[in-house]
C-alpha cells in the first residue's frame, strides 16, 4: 500500500471521519467496484468519488457529529 493512501486512511480516522466516507474512499482509491445500489449512502458516494480522484479535499465535510 501506498504512504499516500495510508496518511489519508489514517488523517481521517483521527478527524472522526465518517466510517460510510471512509469505506467509500478507500474502494474509490482502490478501484474497487461499488457496493450493490441498495447498501450505497450519500456519505459512501462521496468518498468513493473522492478517492477515485485521489483527493484528501472533502474530508472535514463528513466528519461525524
Amino acid at each position: 500500500m501506498n504512504q499516500f493512501y495510508y496518511d489519508a486512511v489514517t488523517k481521517m480516522e483521527e478527524m472522526g471521519v465518517d466510517d460510510e466516507y471512509i469505506q467509500g474512499w478507500q474502494c474509490g482509491f482502490l478501484q474497487n467496484p461499488k457496493r450493490e445500489e441498495q447498501r450505497l449512502t450519500e456519505a459512501y458516494e462521496a468518498g468513493y468519488t473522492d478517492g477515485e480522484e485521489k483527493s484528501t479535499d472533502n474530508f472535514g465535510e463528513w466528519v461525524a457529529d
